[in-house]
């Protein structure tokens, strides 16, 4: 395997940390005591309009501050990747908790959108470091906005006032920002999370009444509107994922990932039916609520048969201990095209957590191909026993899985054929089945047939997707010193880097190949 693809296999390790400095002063006991509550960070994004290759650029958002970081790839471990281009200070009563990106739709500079307790969204030009609009409208604090993958100035905002709003930053809606309302029927409690599908057409909310839905959302106008859609039902709604608040959400292709508090876990499901390739459902389509005693309603499955028992299937579950009483923790998913998705989460006790998806496909097709050739290593066991020439017999080999290999050094293909012969040796001249089983992993290469029980659990714990409810151990697990509570990750454009933000005004730079790389300027 070559070295580039060994390395899409290595997942982030740490490579710095700062805590930002607040610039709040101390005039009273009061004001240190005010300082001190306001010191956290809540929610990082990072930049996803820079070129390709270009230093990518994050914001963290705290309480009155949003920092604007650009990191470097270096090789240099003593150098700090990270550095401040831009402060954004919100002099206001009003505290921040959630952001993201924008442009401007003529000049294509950066905008930043905040939004907190006070119900509105706050426009930023980045370059400038000022205000540029702000959107009105929510009759409840904000606690998540997003941006449309699908259009930089489609953007949407979850509030403690039950409803999402759909927001158009283009110029034809200046004077009318909220082109739709998702509300009515489908919300009981605040709003904590909110995400859109890739192809900006699907919206996801959740919140306190730890009810998850699915918007449809209709075509906007281009033009101006006097008044915004309002759409009074989800096409897709439960209560039955989980039992507590759910305070994050988000698509994964068509699959969907949630986690709620005190529940340890963050799942993988799916909702039976639902494609996004399909046509659009009409607002109008929408299941109501006309049976309440339904905890679950869906357009997608809208009569229930012995193939399709269930409006949604669980699919895995992540185990994310130590959380504690803490909510408002969010987790973020790294996909694009052509690279390996990883999950990433910080728990309430200085750890963060990885998985990667891929190993969990690699981890099927290696055993099923182990099973294979241990049955075919027997069989050549039975012929060597029987009398025939051991080197006449071909030894069956297993190629070691990518996510044993990185960072091992490689050894020469005829070391390999050489300890596989040894091994099938030793059994032929009567070593016996529990020595067989008990055999270590063979450090690259080819895998020796069998391994030792203690291996085979922990690969199962961290790879095997067969129990649903099952807690998937993290494939890496980083602690940091000191008292972190995680409360959101962001991961760059291109994957190579991963900022986990959280009390105590900290932000943690985790990196993956750290290597010099060509980089193109950077517009943000």
């Amino acid at each position: 395997m070559a070295p580039h693809d060994i390395a899409e296999w290595e997942l982030p390790r740490l490579r710095t940390s700062f805590i930002f400095q607040d610039d709040y002063k101390y005039d009273s006991l009061e004001d240190q005591v005010a300082s001190q509550d306001l010191a956290e960070f809540f929610d990082v994004k990072f930049y996803p309009y820079n070129p390709p290759g270009a230093p990518p650029v994050f914001a963290a958002t705290s309480k009155k501050h949003a920092v604007i970081c650009r990191l470097n790839q270096t090789t240099d471990k003593d150098a700090n990747p990270c550095k401040i281009i831009q402060l954004i200070r919100d002099d206001g009563d009003e505290a921040n908790c959630a952001s993201c990106w924008s442009k401007d739709p003529v000049t294509h500079r950066p905008w930043l959108c905040l939004a907190g307790n006070d119900g509105n969204v706050k426009v930023y030009d980045v370059k400038l470091g000022k205000l540029v609009k702000t959107l009105v409208g929510h009759g409840g604090g904000i606690n998540d906005i997003v941006t449309s993958p699908d259009n930089p100035l489609i953007i949407a905002s979850a509030s403690d006032d039950t409803t999402i709003r759909i927001w158009s930053l283009a110029a034809a809606h200046e004077k009318q920002s909220c082109v739709c309302i998702l509300g009515g029927e489908g919300h009981s409690y605040d709003l904590l999370s909110v995400a859109f599908h890739n192809n900006g057409r699907y919206v996801l909310s959740a919140g306190h009444d730890q009810v998850i839905n699915l918007w449809a959302l209709p075509e906007f106008p281009t033009e101006h509107v006097d008044v915004p859609v309002v759409i009074y039902y989800p096409h897709f709604s439960s209560s039955e994922v989980h039992n507590n608040l759910v305070d994050c959400v988000a698509f994964h292709g068509d699959l969907i990932l949630s986690r709620a508090c005190h529940e340890d876990s963050i799942v993988l499901w799916r909702i039976e039916g639902f494609s996004a390739d399909d046509p659009i459902p009409a607002p109008l389509d929408a299941p109501t609520p006309t049976d309440m005693a339904k905890q679950t309603r869906s357009y997608f499955t809208p009569t229930l048969s012995p193939s399709r028992p269930a409006m949604f299937t669980r699919l895995a579950q992540f185990h994310t201990p130590d959380c504690g009483v803490q909510f408002f923790m969010r987790f973020r998913v790294f996909h694009v095209p052509g690279k390996h998705p990883i999950l990433a989460f910080a728990n309430a006790r200085s750890k963060t957590f990885f998985w990667d998806f891929s190993r969990f496909s690699s981890y099927s097709r290696y055993m099923g191909e182990l099973k294979e050739a241990q049955k075919l290593g027997m069989s050549v066991v039975e012929k060597v026993g029987a009398g025939e020439d051991r080197n006449k017999v071909q030894a069956p080999m297993v190629q070691k899985p990518p996510w044993l290999m990185v960072k091992k050094a490689k050894r020469t293909a005829a070391a390999a054929v050489a300890d596989t012969a040894s091994g099938l040796r030793s059994v032929a001249v009567g070593g016996d089945k529990e020595s067989m089983v008990s055999a270590s992993p063979d450090p690259d290469g080819a895998t020796p047939l069998s391994h030792s029980r203690e291996t085979l659990q922990a690969w199962a714990e961290m790879y095997d997707l067969s129990n649903p409810v099952g807690n998937i151990k993290a494939h890496r697990a980083l602690q940091v010193d000191g008292g972190f509570v995680g409360r959101q990750v962001g991961w760059s454009p291109e994957g190579e880097w991963c900022v986990v933000v959280g009390n105590g005004n900290r932000a943690l730079i985790y990196q993956r190949w750290g290597k010099e790389r060509g980089v193109a300027t950077p517009t943000a």
